[in-house]
């Protein structure tokens, strides 16, 4: 009887332009309206163990646009009984353009992510 290893080795690599790419995708949102979701969650998931850094990026792009969600869930309310969503969507929207390009500058530099205004679904 043969005995064959079977376990795959897997050497990362350090890519922070793909990093940083990864988090500019997010401003596909703008252009498709899902894509910003879609394709930094396909970049993620299938570079996560290839690419040193990717599991930390995508999860916090991952959450980043969950939080967002959120943030205008709770913001149609407001809009409907007060008007004062108006200023949450603004907000979001806001956020939603500035942070992904902050984020990919600081993946481009090989630093972390900044977790401003996200709630960590996933961890």
């Amino acid at each position: 009887m043969e005995i064959i290893n079977q376990h795959k080795t897997t050497t990362t690599r350090s890519d922070n332009g793909l990093l940083a790419v990864t988090h500019l995708t997010q401003l596909l949102h703008y252009c498709t309206g899902v894509g910003g979701f879609i394709v930094p969650l396909v970049l993620w998931l299938t570079t996560k163990d290839t690419v040193e850094g990717m599991n930390e990026h995508g999860k916090s792009i991952v959450n980043f646009q969950l939080s967002l969600l959120l943030y205008i869930i709770i913001s149609v309310p407001g809009i409907l009984l007060f008007g004062l969503g108006l200023l949450g969507f603004l907000f979001v929207g806001i956020i939603g353009f500035v942070m992904p390009i902050v984020n990919a500058v600081r993946a481009a530099n090989g630093e972390a992510p900044s977790k401003f205004m996200t709630i960590s679904f996933i961890s």
